[in-house]
């Protein structure tokens, strides 16, 4: 099977915990916390790895954390290929209320990396055996990085012969045009903060979907619509895809899940289209799971076997 090698710019460890009430100026007494190594390319190859397949993560790591985080993945089974940075790896702390269900994200920022170490990342990501077939580069970049810096991620794609799946949000998102992904996985606001204006209905979002392409950001557009489901969109074709209902325990790691399910079955040689439905189905079966915790291969199975 083809190979897949994640790249997570941000990584973090990720703390959850739970209290009954979240209050200011109270001390909260909180259980006992669950720790999971975090960030977009690293989500995706643990829910590769949960389906059955393989992904080696590349991830710049630092300090303590850093420690830890690799030490997770390493104990999970994920291959990884970790670049040693001065700069500590961040933390982010999620907090569980239990009287509510409400869930509250204190997202970190990461160190700022050197151009050295960003050639050392990139140099890590070429050296890898195989190639790879997929590079996924999913997450945000943090403090101090070009925001093009997927640009170079994409130049060094077209030059080994890898496709790459992007997934960020932001000034990272904006600056990726003329990058030339080969998928992108933007939300519905986010395309209309690309675009500059309101996206109302599918014939509208498609239309969007397809600027996009036009303007080299990626060949394929996977457009998330939340409870609405997804669209997938290429030059030429689309197909409004409906999300499985589920009762949802969180939110966390759904987009992942479902990038990691497309990526997998591509590998595996499924059509785009089928590819597609086992990332519906992931990304649902990601909601099912608490806090941090990703999709479970048999929650996947299931949901896909429930779609039309």
């Amino acid at each position: 099977m083809p190979s897949i090698v994640t790249l997570t710019m941000n990584p973090a460890l990720d703390v959850t915990t739970g209290t009954e009430q979240v209050r200011p100026t109270h001390k909260l007494r909180c259980s006992a916390p669950r720790f999971d190594p975090g960030g977009g390319g690293i989500n995706v190859a643990r829910v590769v790895h949960a389906l059955g397949g393989e992904a080696t993560a590349i991830f710049p790591a630092g300090g303590p954390t850093g420690e830890t985080l690799k030490q997770l993945l390493v104990q999970a089974g994920i291959p990884i290929a970790p670049v040693a940075v001065a700069g500590a790896t961040r933390e982010s702390f999620t907090v569980d209320e239990t009287a509510t269900g409400e869930q509250y994200r204190f997202v970190m920022p990461g160190p700022a990396l050197s151009e050295t170490e960003q050639q050392a990342i990139l140099q890590t990501l070429e050296d890898q055996p195989g190639p790879p077939a997929y590079i996924v580069a999913s997450g945000s970049l943090p403090t101090g990085l070009q925001e093009d810096f997927y640009c170079r991620v994409g130049a060094l794609c077209r030059r080994i012969g890898a496709r790459m799946i992007l997934d960020t949000s932001g000034p990272a998102l904006a600056a990726a045009k003329g990058c030339g992904a080969w998928l992108i996985k933007p939300s519905q606001r986010e395309l209309e903060d690309l675009l500059g204006r309101k996206l109302p209905d599918e014939t509208a979002q498609t239309d969007g979907a397809r600027e996009l392409i036009s303007q080299d950001f990626a060949e394929v557009v996977a457009l998330s619509l939340g409870e609405a489901g997804a669209l997938l969109v290429t030059a030429d074709t689309s197909r409004h895809f409906r999300a499985p209902r589920v009762a949802a325990a969180s939110a966390v790691g759904a987009g992942d899940s479902m990038v990691a399910a497309i990526t997998l079955a591509m590998a595996r040689g499924l059509p785009l289209e089928e590819a597609f439905r086992h990332g519906m189905a992931a990304g649902a079966a990601a909601l099912l799971t608490p806090a941090t915790e990703l999709a479970h291969r048999d929650d996947v199975e299931r949901l896909l076997a429930q779609m039309d």
